[in-house]
């Protein structure tokens, strides 16, 4: 079977998925975590969401049961995405039971060594990292792992990193890049690749590389416009703290029916840096306080940050304005008069 069949049966398997509303709460995308080679609380090592909210299976169950269910398929030889699909309701109407499959490439061996070195901590993940890299030296996760976990500064981290970036391009080769635009992370193989390409430009970031940060971020929306990893969230902060309004606005724009409270409020921000306090920037900040009521408390210092972000927020509460404090604080601060702003008009 062909590498394009076979990627086309993948992505297949995962648009029931990709086609579920958005849940009332959820897990801190992979955007938001702490950039490797950093202090505080890494990715896979975070807190547990709070009692109320409801636990979302860990990553690597998730995306091992999507490995299985691509393992499965390229088993079959269907002859239309109607027939595939039909294929996968069979599986739910069984009761979702998804048959185990062993992996037989070494990509894929070594993939499932990482959703098991995503389940562990310290000398155990970056040991099952290091035999990943014997198994696939190509296993991008495998040095986002590294970079998390081992490295003792941020240019190791940044040398790791790179590294996983130059071993996910070698892996998925020239024509996922060329025919593929568009539609990346929908197709599985696509993942690791994005997972280390973020990774490096947040330790870009740290390290002041702020417009090399950018143009990865910039890159990866454009590979993946659909934008499952949240890129769009640490865009939007950086190109505010960097002051290019005009790509700030254009990226709103791009994702003008984002609900979000991130998104509300950076609007009515973006609009009262162009124009000051106005009828229309005061319209904008209303809809965003109606959005999340909760953010002025923390903008305006009524009530105390945690020290760390939380792992899961619900849309609409405190730990959606939390998160946005977190992203976006600076920015607001930066922005001569926009707190006074804020607190006028939330009163």
């Amino acid at each position: 079977m062909s590498k394009k069949k076979k990627k086309k049966k993948k992505q297949v398997a995962r648009k029931r998925s990709a086609s579920k509303k958005r849940p009332a709460s959820k897990k801190r995308p992979a955007s938001k975590k702490a950039a490797p080679g950093g202090k505080g609380r890494k990715p896979g090592t975070a807190k547990k969401p709070a009692e109320s909210l409801p636990e979302l299976p860990p990553l690597g169950a998730m995306e091992s049961e999507l490995a299985k269910i691509g393992r499965l398929m390229d088993d079959k030889d269907f002859e239309s995405a109607e027939e595939a699909q039909a294929f996968l309701d069979g599986i739910i109407k069984d009761g979702g039971v998804i048959p185990d499959t062993e992996p037989t490439t070494p990509m894929d061996r070594a993939q499932e060594i990482i959703y098991d070195a995503w389940r562990a901590s310290g000398r155990e993940k970056v040991k099952l990292a290091r035999k990943a890299l014997e198994v696939y030296p190509e296993c991008a996760d495998a040095y986002v792992i590294l970079a998390e976990e081992s490295a003792d500064s941020l240019m190791e981290a940044l040398t790791l990193c790179r590294k996983g970036v130059e071993a996910g391009e070698r892996a998925l080769g020239p024509e996922y890049f060329e025919a593929d635009v568009g539609h990346f992370w929908g197709i599985f193989e696509t993942r690791p690749y994005m997972r280390a390409r973020f990774s490096l430009a947040m330790v870009l970031w740290r390290l002041d590389k702020h417009e090399e940060a950018v143009s990865h971020l910039q890159e990866m929306l454009r590979l993946n416009p659909g934008d499952n990893q949240g890129i769009r969230y640490t865009l939007a902060s950086c190109l505010l703290m960097m002051d290019r309004d005009e790509e700030l606005g254009e990226l709103l724009d791009s994702y003008s029916d984002e609900p979000t409270a991130c998104w509300s409020y950076t609007r009515a921000l973006y609009s009262f840096r162009r124009e000051g306090d106005t009828g229309t920037s005061r319209e904008l900040l209303k809809e965003a306080l109606d959005c999340n009521p909760h953010v002025p408390d923390y903008f305006l210092g009524k009530k105390e940050l945690p020290d760390e972000p939380l792992e899961a927020i619900r849309f609409g509460d405190e730990t959606e304005a939390i998160d946005y404090a977190f992203d976006f604080l600076l920015g607001w601060r930066l922005t001569s008069g926009a707190l006074d702003w804020l607190g006028g008009v939330a009163g």
